[in-house]
């Protein structure tokens, strides 16, 4: 079995910090955000233990409507343990220097999407050749940012269409991304953009997903007129 289709077009990545200090939680600031219009999400926690991680995505996943997809950043731990739990799962995203993509596809199995960050094209082509059946690429930075503090160098809208064209996975572009970029990314090829900032640390989640959400539909349109 492979992993059903997924909608990675208005991607959020989560930011505690950023949900918290706008007094909201992260479950709070997704149910806002998917109600504007985000249609995958990806739980991203840096500086918790898997316990609390994992209260997360339980409380993440009991707000998500079944068509958004729900991805665990870099922990395969969190996700199997949520899936054990009954919570709607979709699948991993995993950078470079985490698990290989191989080990990671083990231990999920075949009906889970794997994500993987690329950056450069060797890590590109490596991900579209991998066994492992990477479903897709996150691609990134596009614009400086801070909410990743190992983030490469900024790409601009040249160097993302350039990466996007190699290696053939979907890509999902990442790094300050605000709704004008959008056209640009999907003139790319991009099948998605994500936000973190944009939306976990609006005043109105779900407005900034809206914003976002309309940006895309209406690249799409103007891409098939």
């Amino acid at each position: 079995m492979t992993a059903a289709p997924v909608d990675l077009s208005v991607y959020l990545v989560t930011d505690t910090a950023q949900c918290a200090a706008h007094g909201r939680s992260v479950a709070e600031t997704v149910a806002l955000a998917v109600a504007g219009g985000v249609t995958a999400v990806q739980i991203r926690e840096k500086h918790t233990d898997g316990g609390e991680f994992l209260r997360t995505v339980q409380e993440v996943a009991a707000v998500l409507p079944e068509r958004v997809a729900l991805i665990v950043n870099d922990r395969v731990d969190v996700f199997l343990a949520a899936r054990a739990a009954g919570a709607r799962v979709t699948g991993v995203h995993v950078g470079q220097s985490d698990l290989p993509p191989a080990a990671v596809r083990e231990l999920i199995g075949e009906d889970a999407v794997l994500g993987l960050s690329a950056a450069t094209p060797d890590q590109l082509r490596a991900a579209a050749e991998d066994p492992a059946r990477v479903h897709h690429v996150g691609i990134g930075a596009l614009h400086a940012t801070r909410t990743k503090a190992d983030a490469p160098a900024p790409l601009g809208h040249a160097g993302f269409a350039h990466l996007a064209r190699l290696g053939g996975l979907p890509a999902v572009a990442i790094g300050g991304i605000t709704p004008d970029d959008l056209p640009h990314l999907r003139e790319a090829g991009a099948v998605g953009a994500a936000a973190v900032s944009g939306i976990c640390a609006a005043e109105d989640p779900r407005a900034a997903a809206r914003a976002y959400a309309r940006a895309w539909t209406r690249a799409r349109e103007e891409s098939l007129a």
